[in-house]
């Protein structure tokens, strides 16, 4: 696993539109996901959990109510690797599986 290049980096809002880049800590990227309730928002992390488990890639995530936010960066690299590319794909595709709702 390498740190993404400059070129992967700039391609970041074709590939992951909702998702806002950050060059803070090497890189990071960043997406607020809304929900109908708690419940749901709920399923949506335990979801996404179990997918980082099997990654071995683990989110910096937040929950309140019906608000998830996810930061992804890969500690080893000091900044962005495809394995965050991954997770944030896993993210949107549980969140497009699960809400009702538009972040």
């Amino acid at each position: 696993m390498s740190k993404l290049v400059t070129q992967a980096i700039s391609q970041l809002p074709q590939a992951l539109p909702a998702w806002r880049h950050d060059p803070q800590r090497g890189g990071t990227i960043t997406r607020e996901f809304l929900f109908e309730d708690f419940r749901q928002a709920f399923g949506f992390m335990t979801q996404v959990a179990l997918a980082a488990e099997r990654h071995d890639h683990h989110p910096e995530w937040s929950n309140v109510y019906n608000r998830v936010v996810i930061t992804l960066t890969t500690h080893d690299v000091q900044g962005l690797s495809t394995k965050d590319i991954e997770l944030a794909r896993v993210a949107d595709q549980v969140f497009e599986s699960v809400s009702t709702r538009q972040a």
